[in-house]
Protein backbone atom coordinates (compact mmCIF):
# COMPACT_ATOMS: atom_id res chain seq x y z
CA UNK A 1 0.00 0.00 0.00
CA UNK A 2 3.07 2.49 0.38
CA UNK A 3 3.99 2.00 -3.20
CA UNK A 4 0.46 2.83 -4.19
CA UNK A 5 0.15 5.63 -1.83
CA UNK A 6 3.61 7.14 -3.12
CA UNK A 7 2.47 6.72 -7.07
CA UNK A 8 -0.85 8.16 -6.27
CA UNK A 9 0.97 11.43 -4.34
CA UNK A 10 3.28 11.44 -7.36
CA UNK A 11 0.31 11.78 -10.27
CA UNK A 12 -1.81 14.20 -8.46
CA UNK A 13 1.27 16.38 -7.97
CA UNK A 14 2.54 15.95 -11.66
CA UNK A 15 -1.16 15.84 -13.38
CA UNK A 16 -1.90 19.22 -11.52
CA UNK A 17 1.16 20.86 -12.85
CA UNK A 18 0.55 19.75 -16.27
CA UNK A 19 -3.34 20.25 -16.36
CA UNK A 20 -3.04 23.39 -18.09
CA UNK A 21 -0.17 22.63 -20.72
CA UNK A 22 -0.86 22.73 -23.98
CA UNK A 23 0.09 20.13 -26.00
CA UNK A 24 0.86 19.67 -30.00
CA UNK A 25 2.61 16.71 -30.17
CA UNK A 26 1.00 13.38 -31.25
CA UNK A 27 -0.71 11.60 -28.82
CA UNK A 28 1.21 8.40 -26.91
CA UNK A 29 0.02 4.94 -26.47
CA UNK A 30 1.99 2.93 -23.68
CA UNK A 31 2.61 -1.04 -24.26
CA UNK A 32 4.34 -3.11 -21.89
CA UNK A 33 7.14 -4.79 -23.96
CA UNK A 34 9.19 -4.25 -27.10
CA UNK A 35 7.43 -6.30 -29.20
CA UNK A 36 3.93 -5.04 -28.54
CA UNK A 37 5.38 -1.96 -29.53
CA UNK A 38 7.03 -3.07 -32.64
CA UNK A 39 3.37 -4.50 -33.82
CA UNK A 40 1.54 -1.04 -32.24
CA UNK A 41 3.71 0.63 -34.26
CA UNK A 42 3.46 -1.22 -37.43
CA UNK A 43 0.01 -0.06 -37.44
CA UNK A 44 -0.11 3.27 -35.85
CA UNK A 45 2.33 4.46 -38.29
CA UNK A 46 2.69 8.28 -37.81
CA UNK A 47 -0.68 8.17 -35.89
CA UNK A 48 0.85 7.82 -32.36
CA UNK A 49 4.10 7.80 -30.67
CA UNK A 50 4.57 4.51 -28.85
CA UNK A 51 6.97 3.96 -25.78
CA UNK A 52 6.97 0.62 -23.82
CA UNK A 53 6.91 0.19 -19.87
CA UNK A 54 9.89 -2.47 -19.85
CA UNK A 55 12.76 -1.58 -21.29
CA UNK A 56 14.77 -3.87 -23.13
CA UNK A 57 17.42 -5.71 -20.92
CA UNK A 58 15.22 -6.17 -18.05
CA UNK A 59 12.83 -8.99 -17.00
CA UNK A 60 9.06 -8.23 -17.71
CA UNK A 61 8.53 -10.83 -15.02
CA UNK A 62 9.94 -8.54 -11.98
CA UNK A 63 9.92 -4.71 -13.64
CA UNK A 64 8.71 -2.30 -11.66
CA UNK A 65 7.94 1.13 -13.70
CA UNK A 66 10.19 3.98 -12.06
CA UNK A 67 8.16 7.27 -11.24
CA UNK A 68 9.14 9.43 -14.30
CA UNK A 69 7.07 6.15 -16.48
CA UNK A 70 4.23 6.78 -13.80
CA UNK A 71 4.12 10.20 -15.20
CA UNK A 72 4.71 9.62 -18.55
CA UNK A 73 1.90 6.79 -18.33
CA UNK A 74 -0.90 9.76 -16.92
CA UNK A 75 -0.51 11.35 -20.48
CA UNK A 76 -0.79 8.72 -22.46
CA UNK A 77 -4.22 8.12 -24.42
CA UNK A 78 -4.27 4.30 -23.97
CA UNK A 79 -1.96 1.07 -22.47
CA UNK A 80 -1.84 -1.99 -24.61
CA UNK A 81 -0.97 -4.80 -22.18
CA UNK A 82 0.74 -8.04 -23.50
CA UNK A 83 -1.22 -10.09 -21.59
CA UNK A 84 0.04 -12.52 -18.54
CA UNK A 85 3.17 -11.66 -18.28
CA UNK A 86 4.43 -10.62 -14.76
CA UNK A 87 4.60 -7.06 -14.95
CA UNK A 88 1.12 -6.66 -15.79
CA UNK A 89 0.06 -9.31 -12.85
CA UNK A 90 1.79 -7.17 -10.60
CA UNK A 91 0.46 -4.00 -11.60
CA UNK A 92 -2.52 -3.58 -13.78
CA UNK A 93 -4.79 -3.37 -10.95
CA UNK A 94 -2.16 -0.50 -9.56
CA UNK A 95 -2.43 1.25 -12.92
CA UNK A 96 -6.22 1.44 -13.28
CA UNK A 97 -7.05 1.78 -9.83
CA UNK A 98 -4.55 5.29 -10.42
CA UNK A 99 -5.45 5.89 -14.00
CA UNK A 100 -8.91 5.80 -14.26
CA UNK A 101 -9.39 7.86 -17.84
CA UNK A 102 -6.60 5.86 -19.07
CA UNK A 103 -8.05 3.26 -21.61
CA UNK A 104 -6.54 -0.25 -21.58
CA UNK A 105 -6.38 -2.71 -24.07
CA UNK A 106 -5.65 -6.44 -23.84
CA UNK A 107 -3.96 -8.00 -27.11
CA UNK A 108 -4.28 -11.56 -26.11
CA UNK A 109 -7.79 -11.87 -26.79
CA UNK A 110 -8.23 -14.76 -28.89
CA UNK A 111 -4.70 -16.00 -28.18
CA UNK A 112 -5.48 -20.18 -27.75
CA UNK A 113 -3.34 -20.19 -24.47
CA UNK A 114 -0.79 -22.73 -22.96
CA UNK A 115 -1.35 -23.05 -19.39
CA UNK A 116 1.94 -23.65 -17.03
CA UNK A 117 3.90 -26.55 -16.78
CA UNK A 118 4.93 -28.26 -13.75
CA UNK A 119 7.81 -30.17 -15.78
CA UNK A 120 8.47 -29.80 -19.31
CA UNK A 121 5.97 -32.70 -20.36
CA UNK A 122 2.99 -32.01 -17.39
CA UNK A 123 0.32 -29.28 -17.34
CA UNK A 124 -0.94 -28.51 -14.27
CA UNK A 125 -4.31 -28.97 -14.09
CA UNK A 126 -4.83 -26.89 -11.04
CA UNK A 127 -3.80 -23.82 -12.82
CA UNK A 128 -5.89 -24.60 -15.98
CA UNK A 129 -8.59 -21.53 -15.60
CA UNK A 130 -6.58 -18.94 -13.24
CA UNK A 131 -4.28 -16.60 -15.14
CA UNK A 132 -1.44 -17.24 -12.95
CA UNK A 133 -1.28 -20.87 -14.61
CA UNK A 134 -1.06 -18.86 -18.41
CA UNK A 135 2.37 -19.29 -20.74
CA UNK A 136 2.83 -15.44 -21.24
CA UNK A 137 4.91 -15.21 -23.80
CA UNK A 138 2.57 -15.16 -26.38
CA UNK A 139 4.61 -12.64 -28.88
CA UNK A 140 6.53 -15.75 -29.70
CA UNK A 141 4.57 -17.30 -32.76
CA UNK A 142 3.57 -15.95 -35.93
CA UNK A 143 -0.05 -17.64 -35.73
CA UNK A 144 -0.55 -15.83 -31.94
CA UNK A 145 1.30 -12.30 -33.95
CA UNK A 146 -1.50 -12.15 -36.12
CA UNK A 147 -3.74 -12.06 -33.69
CA UNK A 148 -2.24 -9.68 -31.55
CA UNK A 149 -1.78 -7.24 -34.79
CA UNK A 150 -5.51 -7.42 -34.82
CA UNK A 151 -6.18 -6.57 -31.73
CA UNK A 152 -4.10 -3.42 -31.88
CA UNK A 153 -5.63 -2.66 -34.86
CA UNK A 154 -8.80 -2.59 -32.92
CA UNK A 155 -8.02 -0.59 -30.44
CA UNK A 156 -6.79 1.85 -32.71
CA UNK A 157 -10.13 1.86 -34.90
CA UNK A 158 -11.71 2.86 -31.35
CA UNK A 159 -9.51 5.44 -30.50
CA UNK A 160 -9.16 6.71 -33.78
CA UNK A 161 -11.98 5.82 -36.01
CA UNK A 162 -11.66 8.61 -38.55
CA UNK A 163 -7.67 7.41 -39.50
CA UNK A 164 -9.63 3.30 -39.85
CA UNK A 165 -8.79 2.71 -43.04
CA UNK A 166 -5.23 3.82 -42.51
CA UNK A 167 -5.07 1.67 -39.72
CA UNK A 168 -6.36 -1.37 -41.73
CA UNK A 169 -4.18 -0.83 -44.69
CA UNK A 170 -1.20 -1.08 -42.32
CA UNK A 171 -2.50 -4.38 -40.86
CA UNK A 172 -2.68 -5.80 -43.87
CA UNK A 173 0.90 -5.08 -44.39
CA UNK A 174 2.28 -6.70 -40.91
CA UNK A 175 -0.05 -9.90 -41.52
CA UNK A 176 1.95 -10.34 -44.72
CA UNK A 177 5.43 -9.68 -42.84
CA UNK A 178 4.16 -12.16 -40.82
CA UNK A 179 3.37 -14.95 -43.27
CA UNK A 180 5.98 -14.76 -44.80
CA UNK A 181 8.08 -15.21 -41.50
CA UNK A 182 6.46 -18.03 -40.57
CA UNK A 183 7.25 -19.15 -44.27
CA UNK A 184 10.66 -18.55 -43.99
CA UNK A 185 10.77 -20.41 -40.40
CA UNK A 186 9.01 -23.53 -41.90
CA UNK A 187 12.04 -23.59 -44.02
CA UNK A 188 14.40 -23.65 -42.10
CA UNK A 189 12.54 -25.69 -39.16
CA UNK A 190 12.85 -28.47 -41.39
CA UNK A 191 16.46 -29.25 -41.01
CA UNK A 192 16.40 -27.90 -37.32
CA UNK A 193 16.86 -29.71 -34.27
CA UNK A 194 13.94 -30.49 -32.60
CA UNK A 195 14.52 -30.33 -28.96
CA UNK A 196 16.13 -27.50 -27.60
CA UNK A 197 17.39 -26.55 -23.69
CA UNK A 198 16.33 -22.76 -22.47
CA UNK A 199 17.28 -21.11 -19.67
CA UNK A 200 13.61 -19.05 -18.95
CA UNK A 201 11.11 -20.99 -21.26
CA UNK A 202 9.90 -17.98 -23.74
CA UNK A 203 9.43 -19.82 -26.83
CA UNK A 204 6.46 -22.11 -25.71
CA UNK A 205 4.38 -20.95 -28.42
CA UNK A 206 7.16 -20.74 -30.96
CA UNK A 207 7.69 -24.28 -30.00
CA UNK A 208 4.08 -25.62 -30.25
CA UNK A 209 3.81 -23.57 -34.21
CA UNK A 210 6.74 -25.45 -35.42
CA UNK A 211 6.25 -29.10 -33.56
CA UNK A 212 9.32 -28.55 -30.92
CA UNK A 213 10.27 -29.70 -27.35
CA UNK A 214 11.76 -26.99 -25.21
CA UNK A 215 13.32 -28.14 -22.01
CA UNK A 216 13.64 -25.26 -18.79
CA UNK A 217 16.54 -24.78 -17.03
CA UNK A 218 14.55 -23.03 -14.61
CA UNK A 219 13.03 -25.19 -12.20
CA UNK A 220 9.93 -24.04 -11.27
CA UNK A 221 10.55 -20.34 -12.14
CA UNK A 222 13.87 -20.72 -9.57
CA UNK A 223 17.68 -21.48 -10.16
CA UNK A 224 17.81 -25.23 -10.53
CA UNK A 225 19.72 -27.25 -7.99
CA UNK A 226 22.22 -30.03 -8.59
CA UNK A 227 19.68 -32.94 -8.86
CA UNK A 228 17.92 -31.24 -11.82
CA UNK A 229 21.23 -30.13 -13.79
CA UNK A 230 22.27 -33.17 -13.99
CA UNK A 231 18.90 -34.68 -14.53
CA UNK A 232 18.55 -32.08 -17.41
CA UNK A 233 22.32 -33.01 -18.75
CA UNK A 234 20.69 -36.96 -19.01
CA UNK A 235 17.54 -35.42 -20.82
CA UNK A 236 19.21 -33.72 -23.30
CA UNK A 237 21.68 -36.47 -24.00
CA UNK A 238 18.69 -38.84 -24.28
CA UNK A 239 17.08 -36.11 -27.03
CA UNK A 240 20.10 -34.81 -28.65
CA UNK A 241 19.53 -31.18 -27.49
CA UNK A 242 22.71 -29.91 -29.10
CA UNK A 243 21.13 -25.78 -28.27
CA UNK A 244 21.31 -24.02 -25.12
CA UNK A 245 19.24 -20.42 -25.02
CA UNK A 246 19.98 -18.06 -23.04
CA UNK A 247 18.17 -14.77 -22.64
CA UNK A 248 20.36 -11.66 -21.38
CA UNK A 249 18.83 -10.63 -18.40
CA UNK A 250 19.28 -13.91 -16.68
CA UNK A 251 22.49 -15.51 -14.96
CA UNK A 252 24.29 -17.85 -17.98
CA UNK A 253 26.56 -20.01 -15.29
CA UNK A 254 24.15 -23.25 -15.52
CA UNK A 255 23.72 -22.88 -19.06
CA UNK A 256 27.30 -23.01 -19.68
CA UNK A 257 27.87 -25.55 -17.10
CA UNK A 258 25.50 -27.82 -19.22
CA UNK A 259 27.12 -26.78 -22.24
CA UNK A 260 30.24 -27.60 -20.69
CA UNK A 261 29.52 -31.55 -19.60
CA UNK A 262 27.66 -31.78 -23.45
CA UNK A 263 30.31 -30.06 -25.04
CA UNK A 264 27.97 -27.68 -27.24
CA UNK A 265 27.31 -23.83 -27.19
CA UNK A 266 25.44 -21.60 -25.45
CA UNK A 267 23.22 -19.09 -27.85
CA UNK A 268 22.07 -16.04 -26.89
CA UNK A 269 18.44 -15.27 -27.58
CA UNK A 270 16.41 -12.48 -26.99
CA UNK A 271 12.73 -12.87 -27.24
CA UNK A 272 12.28 -9.11 -25.90
CA UNK A 273 13.43 -8.21 -29.08
CA UNK A 274 11.92 -5.11 -30.43
CA UNK A 275 13.32 -6.79 -34.50
CA UNK A 276 10.34 -9.32 -33.83
CA UNK A 277 11.27 -10.83 -37.68
CA UNK A 278 14.68 -10.70 -37.31
CA UNK A 279 14.85 -12.24 -33.69
CA UNK A 280 11.83 -15.29 -35.02
CA UNK A 281 14.26 -16.08 -37.78
CA UNK A 282 17.10 -15.92 -36.04
CA UNK A 283 16.04 -17.89 -33.13
CA UNK A 284 14.97 -20.86 -36.36
CA UNK A 285 18.59 -20.54 -37.75
CA UNK A 286 20.77 -21.01 -34.28
CA UNK A 287 18.30 -24.30 -33.89
CA UNK A 288 20.50 -25.59 -37.15
CA UNK A 289 23.57 -24.12 -36.08
CA UNK A 290 24.94 -27.81 -34.22
CA UNK A 291 23.75 -30.07 -36.96
CA UNK A 292 27.50 -31.48 -37.00
CA UNK A 293 28.15 -31.61 -33.16
CA UNK A 294 27.52 -34.76 -31.61
CA UNK A 295 26.40 -34.80 -28.07
CA UNK A 296 29.36 -36.33 -25.85
CA UNK A 297 27.91 -39.23 -24.16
Amino acid sequence: MKTLSLLSILLLIFATSCKNTERNDKPTITVTIEPLRYFTEAIAGDKFNVVSMVPEGSSPETYDPTPQQMVNLSKSTAYLRIGHIGFEQSWMDKLQENLPKLRFYDTSIGVNLIHQQCSHSHIRQEDENHSHGVEPHIWNSPENAKIIADNVYKALEELDNKNSEYYKNRLDSLIRVIDQTNEEIQSIIEHADKTFLIYHPALTYFARDYGLEQISIEEGGKEPSPAHLQALIKLCREKNARVIFVQQEFDMRNAEAIAKELKVKVIPVNPLNYNWTEEMINTAKALCTNNDTTIQK
